[in-house]
């Protein structure tokens, strides 16, 4: 059996290449919690926009939420209007799609923007709902008793970790 290897730093500049070209002079960047708001906040840097980029947890809108609870979930931080926004929703690893649909609805809560796009560090396919990626750094196929695991050091750099699930 061969080991994955993503190299995520090369990852992370195909995804700022690729942000670079959904972004407008209205974007705002929003990261899913945990992997995807360390996305975020090194794109708002890199692409110097300005403001300041959120961080939403998918938490309290899950369908497993019975189960899950708020394991992990971190807080939801816009700290800029969503009504009319155009919106980037950054996470590292797209699989089911059941994240984004719960992103997306807490991002409701807090307004109706005017667009929302994603982009991911990886898609790892196995989507159980109709949502995509306007653009995924990678797509890569892992077992479904396998994870992507995106870790980030004292130096911001960037590194994935295949786990089993």
């Amino acid at each position: 059996m061969s080991v994955l290897t993503l190299d995520a730093e090369a990852l992370y500049g195909e995804l700022l290449r690729g942000v670079r070209g959904l972004c407008t002079a209205e974007t705002r960047l929003v990261g899913v919690t945990s992997g995807g708001a360390w996305l975020a906040e090194r794109l708002q840097r890199d692409l110097k926009l300005p403001g300041e980029h959120g961080a939403i947890s998918s938490a309290m809108h899950r369908d497993d939420f019975a189960q899950r609870g708020l394991a992990g979930g971190g807080q939801t931080v816009l700290p800029f209007d969503v009504n009319e926004a155009q919106i980037i929703v950054l996470d590292d690893v797209l699989y089911t799609g059941r994240t984004i649909r719960a992103v997306i609805n807490e991002l409701f809560d807090y307004g109706r923007p005017a667009g929302i796009k994603l982009a991911v560090l990886v898609d790892r396919g196995g989507r159980e709902l109709p949502i995509q990626a306007d653009f995924a750094a990678a797509r890569v196929a892992l077992a479904s008793d396998q994870s992507l695991a995106l870790a980030r050091d004292k130096n911001d750099r960037f590194s994935f970790k295949v786990e089993a699930a």
